[in-house]
C-alpha cells in the first residue's frame, strides 16, 4: 500500500485552522483553486468534491476528532481500490501550527498522481492559511 504524506506549518493558532479544517463540506473555502466546488450529500456525512483539473470524487467522513484536531475520510468510487485520508492540525505554540495530510491508496502505481494532487492542494491550503504581510 502506498502512503502519501504532506506536511507544512501555519502561521495561525491550531483552532483556528481546524474551524476551517473540520467543516467537512466547505473545502472550497480551506483549498480554494485546489477544489473548486464541494457539496455535501447524505447530512454532510458525504461530499462530492470538483478539483481545478475537472475531476470529481466522492468522499465520505469516516472520523472527525475534536480532541485530536484530526479528520479521516475515504474516496468512494473512482481507480483506486483503497483510498483513506487524514488530516491533522498539531499544535506548535503561539500562533503557529502544523498541518499534517496522509493518505494511504491501492494500488501503488496511483501515488504519483495523488502525490501530484496533494502538492498543488497544500500549496492551496498554505496560501489561504497565510495572514497577508502587513
Amino acid at each position: 500500500m502506498a502512503t502519501v504524506t504532506r506536511e507544512f506549518e501555519v502561521p495561525l493558532p491550531a483552532a483556528a485552522v481546524w474551524a476551517k479544517l473540520r467543516d467537512f463540506t466547505g473545502l472550497q473555502d480551506l483549498a480554494g483553486g485546489f477544489v473548486t466546488a464541494c457539496v455535501g450529500e447524505e447530512d454532510g456525512a458525504v461530499r462530492r468534491v470538483t478539483f481545478f483539473n475537472g475531476m470529481e470524487v466522492r468522499e465520505r467522513l469516516v472520523t472527525l476528532d475534536e480532541d485530536a484536531r484530526r479528520i479521516v475520510y475515504t474516496a468512494v468510487g473512482g481507480r483506486a481500490s483503497h483510498h483513506n485520508a487524514s488530516a491533522q492540525v498539531l499544535e506548535l505554540g503561539g500562533q503557529r501550527c502544523r498541518f499534517v495530510w496522509t493518505t494511504d491508496l491501492l494500488p501503488d502505481a496511483l501515488a504519483p498522481a495523488i502525490a501530484a494532487m496533494m502538492d498543488r492542494g497544500a500549496q492551496a491550503m498554505q496560501a489561504t492559511l497565510t495572514p497577508p504581510a502587513r
